[in-house]
């Protein structure tokens, strides 16, 4: 019954890491390197992440400097985050690649806190989708004999408290990040 138990704690955890990670990535007006993680770079025919081609920095809160190691890989860096499609248009001196990053208008911050909404509520169907399964879990241990009527009991008590921890997580999480946005 323990291993159910961390089990299914796992996987609620995993759930509410996976949102964490992509609250990271949406745009909060102000220049952030974890905007660039996931971007990749063709380096001699692999797929290399940009900061491992570049030194990355923020000189000031609304631009990010890609200093690359290789100056002809400015413009693979260039096109790079333009696929990425994140927003930004990347100006380059032939020494670094420049990353204004634009402020966010009204209408894209409510884009955004509504993108940031459905990944919540994504988090939190996993975390719902873990408990069931827990929850399913004991009941089969149940008919097999396992436990009894009243450990099963206990069990799904138990599993229903990490669903409230990990849910009121989330909730807290997607707060903090809609203040992030909704702050001028």
């Amino acid at each position: 019954m323990k291993e159910l138990f961390l089990e299914t704690e796992l996987k609620m955890k995993n759930a509410v890491d996976h949102f964490h990670d992509d609250l990271k990535h949406l745009r909060t007006g102000r220049a952030s390197l974890a905007m660039l993680d996931g971007i990749t770079v063709d380096y001699y025919g692999n797929a290399t992440p940009i900061n491992q081609v570049a030194k990355l920095s923020i000189p000031d809160p609304t631009t990010i400097l890609a200093q690359p190691y290789e100056p002809s890989l400015i413009p693979l860096i260039e096109k790079a985050i333009m696929q990425a499609n994140l927003g930004l248009n990347p100006a380059s001196d032939g020494k670094v690649v420049r990353l204004p990053v634009p402020p966010l208008t009204e209408e894209r911050r409510r884009e955004i806190v509504k993108r940031a909404h459905d990944l919540a509520e994504a988090a939190r169907n996993a975390v719902r989708h873990a408990r069931r399964d827990g929850n399913d879990g004991l009941k089969q241990m149940e008919k097999d004999k396992e436990i009894g009527e009243d450990d099963e009991r206990r069990g799904m008590e138990e599993h229903q408290k990490l669903h409230d921890h990990y849910i009121g997580e989330i909730n807290q999480a997607l707060e903090h990040k809609e203040q992030d946005l909704m702050t001028v």
